[in-house]
Order: C-alpha cells, then structure tokens, then sequence
C-alpha cells in the first residue's frame, strides 16, 4: 500500500492565507536599563477581563522583546487611522538599533514603557507568563493601567489587510 505523504507548508503559503486577516495595529514599547524601544504588532488580542490580560507575540530575535523580557514591564498603544507613519516607523523602516521614538511625543504611565500620543487607547502591562513557541515568544500581559485616546474620541482605528492599510468605510 502506498503511502501518500504531504508537503509541508511553505512560510510563503501560510503568509498568504494570513493577508486575508484583517487587524487593527499597535505599537509594543518597552524601557529597560534607560533604553526605550517598540515595534508594530498585529498580534495582540484580549484574553481575560478578570484579571484583565492581553497576549502579544514577538519575534524571538527583536530588541523589543529581549527588553520586555529584562523590564518584565510593556506598554501598547492602539494606534488611529491617522498613525500610518508611525506604524511604518516602528515596523522597521527605522532599523532595530535606531531611535524610533525620534519626533514623537510620548508619555508613561505605572512603568517607564513609553506610549505614543495621538493612540486611540493605550495598556500598561506587567508579564505574567512567556512562552516560546515557533519563531515567536507569546507574552501574557496583566493590565495595571489603562488610558482612553485624550482627543475628541472621532478617530477610528489603523487597520490592515492583505499588506495594506485600510480606513472603516462610514
């Protein structure tokens, strides 16, 4: 009896059935040892309202997830439809050992992990558990802090899909 065997799945089919996945898009930031540091991440997601908990994963070789590791300690910000630049910024286009928080304004809140003004919410979070799965740390966040957008509450959200940013059509 032959014995059929399947291919394994390439990185390039699983990223494009993954484009079909729409997300809104944070911001991860992190402060150890006096050094700030973020990257965007659509992999975040509420996971408990009691106690409240928040999951994010990260690339196992990024700079802001060894300094969420050390500091124990990171912030989200939600960023608004109008943050496309800044989304692109932390997403790479200013490399890992640059400084992305160059022009921006931020503020903390119970730890030294930054946020960025202009999000529509933001999350201070302490770590509460750290797994290593694939080639990606899933972070288990407990909320300690919360802040609303301080604007006027008109904004919508960045979102995106199938490797483009998208505005909520009104």
């Amino acid at each position: 009896m032959k014995e059929n065997k399947k291919e394994p799945l390439s990185e390039k089919q699983i990223r494009e059935v993954m484009r079909n996945w729409a997300t809104g898009v944070t911001v991860v930031t992190s402060n150890h040892s006096n050094q700030n540091h973020g990257m965007t991440v659509s992999s975040f997601s509420s996971i408990s309202l009691e106690p409240p908990l928040v999951m994010i994963a990260l690339e196992r070789s990024t700079r802001t997830r060894q300094l969420v590791i050390d500091s124990k300690a990171f912030g989200i910000t939600i960023l608004s439809e109008n943050q496309q630049e800044i989304s692109n910024q932390f997403a790479g286009w200013v490399t890992d050992e640059g400084d992305r928080f160059e022009g921006l304004e931020t503020f903390t809140l119970d730890s030294k992990s930054p946020m960025i003004k202009g999000g529509l919410g933001y999350m201070d979070c302490k770590v509460e558990s750290v797994y290593e799965v694939g080639t990606h740390t899933l972070i288990i966040g407990e909320v300690t802090s919360i802040k609303i957008n301080e604007g006027n509450g008109t904004s919508d959200p960045l979102l995106y899909f199938n490797q483009k940013y998208h505005q909520l059509k009104k």
